[in-house]
């Protein structure tokens, strides 16, 4: 019996014989002499021409068949984009390639892998629908800016948003700087002042990052202002004694800050804000200190007392000149003490008599009756 082989409208065969290409087939009925090892390959127009372990320039010789085929090569260096019907397919890395005509129009789009920046006329609904393994996106946050780097070279910086690179034999890297404001914060930091006491500071900075390119170059950036900042601050409390670090510590902050925005231009820094949280002193410090706070209290409260009592005892003097000068005052001055006294007790007994005594109780006599 005949060897019977249908190739329907969306396919086409490939005829082999021994093992060997022989041509090719549209749509319709074949039958081939049983005896003879013939073998018909079906592809489906719809899909990339291809045949496992067959090279694609072997059906090429045949002219019917290369006829049927829109073949593009893709360079060692390149990327072609393949569109049908206007929407993207596939990329197609180094290689050649077939694709059926009739059934589907089919587009190319070849970009240069050397250049990974991708074109901003490539639509970003198609870089998002490729292999992974061809593009890479970076995604610069609304806080930041990204500096671009092209074969280990700076390119240019990015604004916001996200951005898309071919990966090839050309690297693309994009670093991300925070552009807030940043806080700088040394605790504990031990340093000597001038006359030999020893302290602790906690100290706080702020800045922002000016130019993110200048920060980059820097290796640990943010520890290499955090020595800076201790060098600083060694330097302004190494330069005062105790006693003037306390009383000046306020100008701190304002010293550091001065200093560091000296060299802002080299850091690609601004410092907004620096100041002094904590001066945590040793023990026997602190005591000794707070031994020269209570005396001075001390001090200050003798100082008042005695003011006090200078004052009070003018005050008397100046009373009695009045009262031994002024008769009817001094009288007056006698009648309010005694009535001060009756206002103080129900009754008084007198003794041993006399004029004012006999006087004074009948007063009090009389004032009981009422």
């Amino acid at each position: 019996m005949a060897m019977k082989a249908i190739i329907r409208a969306d396919e086409r065969g490939l005829l082999f014989k021994d093992g060997n290409y022989v041509r090719y087939l549209k749509p319709g009925t074949y039958r081939f002499w049983p005896l003879a090892d013939y073998k018909v390959v079906t592809l489906n127009v719809n899909k990339p021409f291809s045949v496992p372990d067959r090279d694609l320039q072997l059906f090429l010789q045949d002219a019917e068949l290369a006829n049927e085929l829109t073949v593009v090569d893709v360079q060692d260096y390149e990327y072609a984009l393949h569109f049908e019907e206007g929407k993207i397919a596939r990329l197609l890395p180094t290689g050649q390639y077939a694709f059926w005509k009739g059934w589907k129009k089919h587009d190319f789009v070849r970009v240069d892998a050397r250049e990974p920046e991708i074109d901003a006329s490539i639509d970003v609904s198609v870089l998002a629908r490729l292999n992974v393994a061809y593009v890479q996106s970076f995604e610069v946050a609304t806080y930041e800016t990204g500096v671009l780097f092209i074969a280990g070279k700076f390119r240019k910086t990015l604004a916001p948003g996200k951005y898309y690179f071919w990966k090839g034999p050309v690297s693309a890297v994009v670093k991300l700087i925070d552009m807030r404001q940043l806080q700088l914060d040394l605790t504990g930091q031990e340093m000597m002042t001038e006359d030999k006491a020893t302290l602790r500071l906690n100290f706080v900075a702020q800045y922002r990052i000016a130019d993110p390119l200048k920060a980059l170059e820097l290796k640990t950036f943010e520890d290499q202002l955090y020595v800076l900042l201790q060098l600083v601050l060694r330097e302004y409390v190494g330069s005062l004694k105790l006693d003037d670090l306390l009383r000046t510590k306020q100008e701190i902050g304002t010293y550091v800050l001065d200093k560091m925005n000296k060299r802002a231009d080299e850091l690609g820094v601004v410092f907004q804000f620096a100041g002094v949280k904590d001066i945590i002193l040793p023990g026997d410090v602190k005591e000794i200190l707070n031994t020269v706070l209570i005396a001075e209290k001390q001090a200050q409260a003798n100082l008042i007392t005695r003011r006090e009592e200078t004052a009070s005892t003018r005050s008397l003097l100046n009373t009695a000149k009045l009262l031994d000068e002024n008769e009817t005052l001094y009288r007056l001055k006698e009648l309010e003490f005694m009535e001060r006294i009756c206002d103080k007790v129900g009754t008084i007994s007198l003794s041993n008599g006399g004029t004012l005594l006999e006087q004074l109780n009948a007063i009090v006599s009389a004032k009981g009756k009422t």
